[in-house]
């Protein structure tokens, strides 16, 4: 279903954001973000430059390999084009986050790795929705239920994964209407 009829209006920014996930030969996969910034008219940045209709501002990617337990191994950054000439001081420090997990707490993660101005606002924003782009790269993996005998990490987290609807009766019916154990308070 389309979006209604705008009001009249003038495009003044496009922001294309893309992730593609791949399975490696050695068993890891790579989970690549890339961010492209653009006006449809030129604009003059007082002391940084000129950019012309169409030109990117922002050209960002982003290459975060992981293995089984979604641990980074490694990690990779380019910056094809940025507007200012400090931009590129962002990338050394997102080597911090190899060994960290792509799991619960991310952004947390990424705030405490990256936050400020050690990082860059915009490779930020593409780590944060790079979590869910390994999610569902390893949907096999990640959608399966745990050793522990607990749901997967999905279950729970919206609308149609809700632990008493449809979807969950049918593709997890070990699960309908589960209830996480109450944890037990230490006695004094």
């Amino acid at each position: 279903m389309p979006l209604p009829d705008p009001a009249p209006r003038a495009p003044l920014h496009t922001r294309r954001v893309t992730y593609q996930g791949f399975q490696r030969d050695d068993g890891l996969w790579d989970i690549e973000g890339e961010l492209h910034d653009s006006k449809p008219f030129g604009f003059e940045i007082t002391g940084e430059g000129r950019w012309e209709a169409g030109q990117p501002v922002h050209h960002m990617r982003i290459r975060v390999t992981i293995d089984e337990a979604m641990v980074i191994r490694d990690i990779h950054v380019a910056m094809d084009a940025h507007p200012h000439e400090p931009c590129p001081q962002a990338m050394p420090p997102m080597k911090g986050l190899v060994g960290e997990v792509l799991g619960k707490g991310w952004r947390h993660t990424i705030q405490r790795h990256l936050g400020g101005v050690v990082g860059c606002t915009h490779l930020r924003e593409l780590l944060f929705n790079l979590a869910t782009a390994a999610m569902q790269t390893r949907a096999g993996a990640t959608f399966a239920v745990r050793d522990d005998g607990s749901p997967p990490p999905h279950l729970g987290q919206c609308r149609a994964w809700d632990f008493d609807g449809p979807v969950v009766e049918r593709v997890y019916p070990m699960f309908f209407r589960w209830r996480a154990p109450e944890k037990v308070a230490p006695t004094a």
